[in-house]
């Protein structure tokens, strides 16, 4: 499983871009991210190549932020990926907390990354049955 970083940005004019920059200038690369909302603050949820760095790196900047576990899944890039990939979550009754997208660096290979209200290696096992291949490190996302 791949870590993300979760971060509480405050929901006004530049809070986001001050995070980015934070972790541009300490060499981190973010690799997949998403942006939720809320009225004060919006999750910033991203993948990056060094998540306990940046974890440190955003604390220290006094960022409220944590690290999670997430299932990181290459897709089928053609019409119907998502539709047979979330076919397969709904048949084997996995509720989605949230999903998102990444890519492969080098050969643009989607990837889907996503939180299961489920234990994540019961989602994991139920992926790669059924033919889904599961990322197990970010080098893999640069590929």
């Amino acid at each position: 499983m791949l870590k993300q970083n979760i971060v509480f940005v405050e929901n006004k004019p530049g809070s986001l871009g001050k995070v980015t920059r934070i972790l541009s200038e300490n060499g981190i690369n973010i690799y997949g991210f998403a942006c939720f909302d809320a009225p004060e603050f919006a999750l910033f949820r991203m993948v990056c190549d060094d998540p306990e760095k940046a974890g440190q790196v955003l604390t220290e900047n006094g960022y409220m932020n944590r690290r999670t576990n997430v299932i990181a899944v290459d897709m089928k890039d053609e019409v119907g990926g998502l539709d047979e990939f979330l076919n397969v979550i709904c048949e084997s009754n996995i509720n989605l907390d949230y999903i998102y997208t990444s890519y492969h660096r080098k050969s643009q290979i989607p990837v889907v990354i996503l939180q299961s209200s489920e234990e994540l290696s019961v989602t994991e096992s139920i992926l790669k049955n059924n033919g889904f291949k599961v990322l197990s490190s970010v080098e893999q996302l640069e590929r």
